[in-house]
């Protein structure tokens, strides 16, 4: 194998509080093993483009606090073709870069995949998105602070809902995965969650209006999971006003306002022990491989399990809900 002297990082596809977190993280740890840094802007888009600039440490200093990312993300369509492929390949040969950590989700790693295979290309991916949806890790970049928000904005919709005696639906993200919503109901002390993992099993609409409901509540909140599965919270507030037209229903999307913000001193923590970690794994020789943590231990997970959907909610966490809002 051949020695490895500059890598390269991109975070790719949605942005995640954190993310900076771990481009500092990455950047510092291969400087202290002696490696050259460079920083692809705009995932892979900046490979096609060459937007590629030198990292150093003071490139990296004052942003484990900030959200985003400070070397931007974008689709690239360009990159899903063989000639892209072919086009950021040269251009990590012309940059002297030996190797790639990309920090981002489901996508970003699917073509991390696809390019380490093609190319015979070391890669190292960090698991970078608030959906926590990757399998092999237990927590994803992003998800804790996501998490927080949600809860914050569900305590202050609570207030609203108390005093109208009203039924709201709050739409958070995670497409086909309900970590987001199973887990904001918990904590923000919701009636419910509307996760697609359960869709196929039963109707949690009904469900939920036959049981959940308790009169002697004047108010409910429930949480549902954006996307096709679901239908989202404008779908279920509609169906409430055919099928039950005895509650009055609103609605609050959160929409991207999960996505921003400071990361959280878990997210920062996850975020800086992965960054360090994906250098050890490209040191000791790992490739095509994603850095996960299980039981609060560092893992590698290969590409191939990392990004197998349906990634299972603990039946646990359905039964807490359920009993804490009798």
């Amino acid at each position: 194998m051949a020695k490895i002297n500059c890598i390269g990082i991109l975070t790719s596809g949605g942005d995640a509080p954190g993310m900076n977190a771990a481009i500092r993280a990455v950047t510092r740890s291969a400087i202290y093993n002696g490696l050259e840094v460079k920083g692809i802007m705009r995932g892979y888009r900046g490979l096609i483009y060459d937007e590629i600039e030198p990292f150093k440490t003071n490139s990296v200093s004052n942003i484990i606090q900030q959200g985003g990312t400070i070397l931007k993300t974008a689709r690239s369509k360009e990159f899903q073709t063989a000639e892209g492929r072919q086009i950021a390949y040269e251009a990590l040969q012309r940059e002297g870069i030996d190797a790639l950590v990309v920090i981002g989700g489901d996508g970003s790693l699917t073509g991390a995949r696809i390019f380490a295979q093609e190319f015979n290309y070391p890669i190292v991916g960090l698991p970078g998105t608030i959906d926590n949806d990757l399998q092999g890790t237990d927590l994803t970049i992003g998800y804790d602070t996501a998490l927080n928000t949600i809860m914050q904005a569900v305590d202050k919709i609570r207030d609203t809902a108390s005093s109208h005696e009203r039924l709201f639906f709050i739409e958070v993200m995670g497409r086909e995965c309900g970590f987001l919503a199973l887990n904001g109901a918990i904590a923000s002390g919701a009636e419910a969650a509307i996760i697609p993992e359960m869709m196929l099993q039963q109707d949690q609409l009904a469900d939920l209006i036959s049981n959940g409901f308790r009169k002697s509540k004047n108010s409910s909140l429930v949480l549902v999971t954006e996307g096709d599965i679901t239908g989202g919270a404008m779908a279920m507030a509609e169906r409430v006003k055919i099928e039950y037209p005895q509650y009055d229903v609103r609605v609050t999307i959160l929409g991207h306002v999960q996505r921003g913000g400071s990361p959280t001193a878990n997210d920062r923590i996850l975020a800086s022990r992965m960054g360090a970690a994906a250098i050890d794994a490209l040191l000791d020789g790992q490739r095509n491989v994603m850095i996960g943590i299980q039981n609060d231990e560092i893992v590698y997970v290969p590409f191939s399990k990392a990004i197998k959907k349906n990634k299972p909610v603990q039946q646990d966490l359905l039964n807490t809900l359920k009993v804490l809002s009798i």
